[in-house]
């Protein structure tokens, strides 16, 4: 099972664009989760307490933990998520909070060294930016390093259209040379 996690929020997304050629050429069906739709619980003192008794009694039951255990359990993920205002939409952030589970992505060994349990052997990031000026600290870097470092997920790969809203800059041009250079390693 393949997974895509859509941070894209507006109907004529660029950046969902590239994605869905991605997916095609991937050629498996995936399961979909568009972040804008999710009801993320509100992250209170009462929720955490709540959540870290699930994880000490190592009880996966609650419907809350449906999205880390999708997330461990896929083969392939491919995120698509704009860069804008220097990161990704902070929706996404708020899935990383709500897939980081003791347990189902990540364990520590007894020397406090996380060790990851994702079963996918690749991730694909697709973003687009309006300028050139994108750190892959604010974004990319930051999802790469936790997919290498606590989810186990080795291979990572980004996938990016940049200067999009640069004047003078065909952005139809720009989308179709970054999907026309995709390629997959299935």
């Amino acid at each position: 099972m393949n997974l895509f996690i859509n941070a894209c929020v507006r109907t004529e997304s660029r950046t969902e664009k590239i994605a869905e050629k991605l997916l095609e050429k991937l050629g498996e069906k995936a399961d979909k989760v568009r972040l804008s739709e999710v009801a993320f619980p509100l992250t209170s003192e009462d929720f955490l307490r709540k959540r870290d008794n699930y994880i000490k009694e190592k009880d996966y039951s609650d419907p809350y933990f449906d999205l880390a255990k999708q997330f461990a359990k896929a083969d392939m993920i491919v995120i698509a998520a704009p860069y804008w205002d220097l990161s990704f939409p902070a929706v996404l952030k708020l899935y990383i909070e709500h897939i980081n589970v003791l347990g189902i992505t990540f364990e520590y060994s007894s020397e406090g060294i996380p060790i990851g349990l994702c079963k996918a052997k690749k991730l694909y990031y697709v973003m687009t930016a309006g300028g050139y000026y994108v750190p892959e600290e604010y974004g990319f870097g930051y999802i790469k390093a936790l997919a290498e470092n606590y989810y186990g997920i080795k291979d990572v790969e980004l996938i990016k259209a940049t200067g999009l809203d640069i004047q003078g800059n065909d952005a139809e041009m720009i989308l179709q040379k970054c999907i026309s250079n995709l390629h997959v390693d299935i």
